[in-house]
């Protein structure tokens, strides 16, 4: 063992800073979470307060942080169906190589995934507006709608208005996946398929999606941990509204622990609690992610073999 550490001396030390920044950035984070997690503190002073489980008692008997548990189910289960099979179909087209112009459709559908967030909320919330916002003056001229609606302002339209953009904005890396799990089937089975006259929608459905379908679970499941990553744009389009009716867990987080405008008191240590149960959440995915992602490249080298 020491002599191999003596042999890579060199190759540790070059890794050294990337740990020291994981430690810094990552580890220490984490563990200060849980560890205020079990104190009653409000972050602005010295006085924490060991409460053990207290916390996460008071959390899971707390309505508000299970509505916001519940919207980030609720944007979970509308954009992960709709990104899956809008990408799907998307890759499916311009995976043909007789397709003209496929570069060019799949940059612009890739576009918006290098757009920054803030800049995809900002121009979302002018084109939605109520006011002048284009979106209201087409639906209006083509007669869809009687009068402007306001999609981020209303309770009973906002959670749909947001899952849109953020379908519209990860539309395309979804895309890109599906484009390279399409990319290990054999040619030999589109050839045998032609043959056999099965072409359309009978290929994609009885033979290519039982090909991809490991891949089809690992791409569902990294879907799923990026919904749960909505705060930058639920910040920058509604803050949380209106009424709360946007505010998923990572608002109701960011709210407890600095009481952004509501007047209540910071409670630090009560929102570590809620981030580490989320904490947990995210990584029970992951793990699930890291599996599927395994098993798909398994499946990637029988079907090659």
């Amino acid at each position: 063992m020491f002599e191999t550490l003596h042999r890579y001396r060199y190759h540790y030390l070059m890794l050294l800073p990337g740990l020291i920044l994981g430690g810094m950035f990552v580890f220490y984070p984490i563990f200060a979470a849980c560890y205020y997690a079990l104190h009653d503190w409000s972050g602005f002073n010295s006085d924490k307060v060991f409460v053990g489980f207290g916390n996460f008692v008071k959390l899971f008997s707390d309505p508000i942080f299970w509505d916001a548990f519940r919207r980030s189910l609720i944007f979970l289960l509308g954009t992960v169906p709709l990104q899956m099979t809008i990408s799907l179909v998307l890759a499916v087209l311009l995976n043909n190589q007789l397709l003209k112009m496929s570069t060019w459709f799949r940059t612009m559908i890739f576009l918006p995934v290098v757009t920054p967030v803030a800049v995809i909320g900002i121009i979302w919330t002018f084109l939605l507006s109520p006011f002048n916002g284009p979106v209201n003056g087409l639906l209006l001229d083509l007669g869809i709608i009687t009068r402007p609606v306001d999609f981020l302002g209303s309770t009973d339209t906002v959670m749909p208005s947001v899952i849109g953009v953020y379908v519209w904005k990860w539309l395309g890396i979804t895309m890109i996946y599906w484009l390279a799990a399409l990319q290990t089937v054999p040619d030999d089975v589109y050839d045998s398929a032609k043959l056999d006259r099965c072409r359309g929608a009978k290929l994609v459905w009885y033979i290519v999606l039982p090909i991809v379908l490991p891949f089809a679970v690992a791409i569902t499941l990294i879907s799923a941990v990026g919904a749960l990553n909505v705060f930058p744009l639920i910040m920058s389009m509604t803050n949380g509204g209106p009424f709360f009716a946007s505010e998923v867990m990572e608002i109701f987080i960011y709210r407890t622990a600095f009481a952004t405008g509501d007047g209540s008191i910071p409670r630090l240590g009560y929102a570590a609690a809620a981030g580490v149960f989320f904490g947990f959440v995210v990584l029970s995915l992951t793990i699930g992610q890291a599996i599927a992602t395994r098993r798909a490249r398994a499946g990637a080298k029988e079907i090659r073999s």
